[in-house]
């Protein structure tokens, strides 16, 4: 796999922490410069240092992708800085369970303005230079939307993430159609439990009520989902990889 993308950039949301961190790397030891995009301007300037020990360019892109003129933005400051776009891994999201009934409904707002809105704000905007890419000679271009296995699923507790994961399927899926002539992969990513600070979000009482789910169930690490998309976007061109479900060993 490696610089299999050099020559290429790869623009990365939710980069501060987490799945998104170690995507970054992983492109990174692949060749690519990264575009690290997140709201968390110290965690980014941290991450653009180790991105270029492993000698790329990294760009930081402080910027909360739910609003459209800065998601827009973050797009045009990766291609102006790093001079194209190759790569765009929707990786920001959030995840906030519990019941229907006595929700706060502003957590559903957030849910959807981050999982669903700010996903296609940065695709909408980085689609032109993505096509732009896929007409040059490498003949490729990726876009990696970061799903779950609760897009495939649902289940009591989770109905608005549900929703929202379930929209990201269908929108990467539709995506796929329109530009599969056109030499842009569409690839969509659905990990199972992962041990990121996504569980720190959720409510206490939430989370409590529902730690029997998981428990004795090992959980997945970000680098294990990282090491995926790295797999899907490094494939010859003449591979196209649309989806990876990732479970941990002994969840049903």
């Amino acid at each position: 796999m490696t610089s299999r993308l050099t020559g290429t950039v790869a623009l990365v949301t939710g980069a501060s922490s987490g799945i998104g961190a170690e995507t970054a790397l992983a492109l990174a030891a692949a060749g690519a410069d990264v575009a690290l995009v997140a709201r968390r301007r110290d965690r980014l300037e941290a991450l653009a240092d180790r991105v270029r020990s492993l000698g790329t360019k990294a760009e930081v892109v402080e910027a909360d992708v739910t609003d459209r003129a800065q998601a827009v933005g973050a797009v045009q400051q990766a291609v102006t800085a790093l001079g194209r776009l190759d790569t765009v891994v929707n990786n920001a999201g959030v995840m906030l369970l519990g019941p229907v009934e006595g929700a706060p409904v502003e957590e559903w707002d957030r849910m959807i303005a981050l999982n669903l809105q700010g996903l296609l704000y940065v695709t909408h905007a980085a689609l032109p230079h993505l096509l732009e890419a896929a007409a040059g000679s490498r003949a490729t271009a990726d876009v990696v939307m970061v799903s779950s296995i609760a897009g495939r699923s649902a289940q009591a507790g989770m109905g608005v993430y549900n929703l929202t994961k379930h929209g990201v399927g269908a929108f990467a899926e539709s995506l796929r159609q329109e530009v599969a002539g056109r030499h842009v992969r569409v690839s969509l990513v659905e990990p199972g439990p992962v041990a990121t600070e996504l569980f720190t979000h959720i409510r206490p009482e939430v989370l409590e009520a529902g730690r029997s789910a998981f428990a004795g169930t090992p959980l997945l690490q970000a680098g294990d989902v990282a090491d995926a998309i790295a797999f899907v976007v490094t494939r010859p061109a003449r591979v196209v990889v649309n989806e990876v479900l990732l479970r941990p060993d002994g969840l049903a």
